[in-house]
């Protein structure tokens, strides 16, 4: 009996700290349509997206932003990144080849909190460097879109 009480209770304790855990799904539109997550690391968040750019192909990021502090509902973030995927480029012959895609990111950004609306929006700036012979990329602003949980 005393071991299912334990158990319970250590359960409890990690469904406690699991749901303290801030949370938010919803999409990121910029060089690409991204499907994203975000979820809070103490005031830190982790970000793991799947995006598409047009017919050039699909790719999943994940990325570890650091929080830079506020300003009134403005949070700012920046952190590294890495980034998998197929892009298709195109051949001088006027043919196209997928290749497969391996690259390393940085973010940098601002967040709203939304009070009113369980909802963050988000700017930011996100440029990629492909380690598998694309060079730099996807050097563009992002605005993202997430439901907090």
């Amino acid at each position: 009996m005393k071991k299912i009480i334990v158990i319970l209770v250590g359960l409890l304790a990690c469904a406690a700290v699991a749901s303290a855990q801030p949370r938010a799904f919803g999409a990121r539109l910029g060089y690409g349509a991204e499907v994203s997550y975000q979820y809070g690391v103490g005031n830190n968040f982790a970000e793991m997206d799947l995006g598409l750019v047009g017919s050039k192909g699909w790719y999943v990021s994940g990325l570890f932003d650091f929080s830079l502090g506020h300003a009134g509902l403005f949070h700012f973030y920046a952190g590294p990144g890495v980034q998998l995927g197929t892009r298709n480029y195109e051949e001088t012959d006027g043919g196209d080849i997928l290749k497969f895609d391996a690259a390393l990111l940085g973010q940098i950004g601002v967040e709203v909190e939304l009070n009113a609306l369980p909802l963050n929006l988000s700017l930011d700036w996100r440029p990629a460097y492909s380690i598998t012979g694309g060079g730099f990329y996807g050097v563009g602003i992002g605005l993202g879109v997430r439901y907090r949980f």
